[in-house]
């Protein structure tokens, strides 16, 4: 069945809005058809070559939709049921898994490796992140697919498959924000106003935005800010200025970007902890002095989709959405058509807006 699709050809190029001839569900597949999803700063990854997939490929990570068929031992869902596609299903069984670890999965992204579908004139296409959201419809693993639990709408619930998951889990799986600390979060794209939600239902007493465009202040205030810094060489003493020269608890860091994780580190008060959250390059190098290790005795970790275990946190999330402490809402900055994906590109690469959500 032909269905129409984001395809990324080469890394590199320009996304191509074309149709592509989808299978039928096989044995523990799941057909969903999308209602929306989120163009997410991974994707950009993804065709940029910053993280390396087969191609050619159907990028999309982030959605939600429909059940349309089952394939054969499919169980936990059913036609016409809603759902959360989950890009990163854990196996159970490899080291990580044993350890609790499920975000860190050895073989989550085993499926980006499988023929997902093929174009018209017959040439293999890869699902990108295992899930291929980026189309009207997709076929995908049963362990990709999440039951969507009541009382959260369908086109919103596309960013709790990513976006929330990482800024909520950012903040309270990762960094342990507790009541009353002080939080800087830097980059307010849509992971970072998930960030900043977070850490208001945390209870952070003061919550700092930081970003290069001084027209995102009323997104971060929206979202939870207390104050914002347009992102300078003193960003670092402006929050110290901020928080009674000592830095903040708590910094996290949703850019990639060398200078900005640096500028995090420096932000965070003397044994105080800063979380990386963006995914940057090899060529962005990052300098410490053993001296300034030792003296700040700071806690400098990774954090991979928010360090979450989707299927517990799902519901977790849902709770927060129901009560209005989480509005999804206020994370998209534009709902646009499959074909507007190229220019939502564009402005992700500008550094412009915060979540782009496609609507079917």
């Amino acid at each position: 069945m032909a269905v129409r699709a984001a395809v990324l050809p080469a890394i590199g190029s320009p996304l191509e809005i074309t149709g592509i001839e989808l299978p039928e569900p096989g044995p523990g597949q799941v057909r969903v058809r999308l209602a929306a999803a989120g163009v997410c700063h991974s994707d950009l990854s993804l065709s940029d070559g910053t993280m390396r997939v087969p191609v050619p490929a159907v990028l999309g990570h982030e959605g939600a939709g429909t059940v349309v068929a089952v394939g054969d031992g499919v169980a936990h869902v059913a036609p016409g049921d809603r759902v959360v596609l989950n890009w990163a299903p854990s196996c159970g069984r490899c080291h990580a898994c044993s350890l609790g670890e499920v975000w860190l999965c050895a073989n989550a992204l085993n499926g980006a490796a499988d023929v997902h579908a093929r174009t018209v004139d017959g040439t293999d296409l890869h699902p990108g992140l295992n899930v291929a959201a980026f189309a009207e419809e997709t076929v995908v693993s049963a362990a990709c697919v999440l039951p969507l639990p009541e009382g959260v709408p369908l086109t919103d619930a596309a960013l709790l498959g990513c976006a929330v998951l990482t800024g909520y889990g950012a903040v309270h799986h990762s960094a342990k924000v507790r009541p009353g600390e002080t939080v800087a979060v830097f980059g307010v794209g849509g992971v970072g106003l998930a960030t900043l939600q977070a850490a208001r239902i945390a209870g952070a007493s003061k919550i700092v935005a930081v970003d290069v465009s001084a027209e995102k202040e009323e997104l971060a205030r929206a979202a939870g800010a207390t104050d914002y810094v347009v992102a300078s060489a003193d960003t670092p003493r402006e929050i110290r200025a901020l928080t009674g020269r000592q830095g903040v608890d708590v910094s996290v860091e949703c850019v990639g970007r060398a200078v900005t994780i640096r500028a995090a580190w420096e932000s965070t008060r003397r044994g105080g902890r800063t979380t990386v959250v963006g995914i940057g390059g090899k060529d962005q190098q990052i300098t410490f002095n053993a001296l300034e290790i030792f003296h700040w005795g700071r806690t400098l970790s990774g954090c991979v989709y928010g360090n979450s275990d989707p299927a517990k946190d799902l519901p977790v999330l849902a709770g927060h959405v129901r009560a209005g402490r989480l509005d999804l809402g206020a994370l998209v900055t534009d709902r646009i058509a499959l074909d507007g994906i190229p220019a939502a590109f564009e402005n992700m690469a500008a550094g412009k807006g915060g979540r782009a959500l496609v609507v079917f």
